[in-house]
C-alpha cells in the first residue's frame, strides 16, 4: 500500500539523525526503522488518495440520490394528502 521509496526514504533519514558516535550502527538501525515503520503504518487502516476520491464520489452520488428520493417522496405525501382533501 504504501511506496517502499517513501519508507525507506524516512528510514534513512531517522538514520541520519544518529549522533556520529553511532555510525557504527547507523546500518541496523536503517534497517530497524524500516520494519518498525513498515508494520506501524501497515497496522493503520488509510486507504490511498485515489480510493479516497472514489469514495468520495460514490458518497456524492447516493447523497444525491437520496435527496432525489426524499424530494420525491415529499410530493408523493403532499400530493396524497392532496388527494384525501377532496
Amino acid at each position: 500500500m504504501f511506496d517502499t521509496k517513501i519508507i525507506d526514504d524516512i528510514a534513512s533519514r531517522l538514520a541520519s539523525a544518529v549522533p556520529p558516535s553511532l555510525n557504527n550502527l547507523k546500518e541496523d538501525l536503517e534497517k530497524n526503522f524500516h520494519a518498525i515503520l513498515q508494520s506501524v503504518l501497515g497496522k493503520l487502516d488509510l486507504v490511498t488518495r485515489e480510493e479516497f476520491e472514489v469514495q468520495k464520489m460514490v458518497l456524492a452520488k447516493t447523497r444525491s440520490k437520496l435527496e432525489d428520493l426524499e424530494k420525491r417522496i415529499a410530493d408523493f405525501e403532499q400530493d396524497t394528502l392532496s388527494k384525501e382533501e377532496l
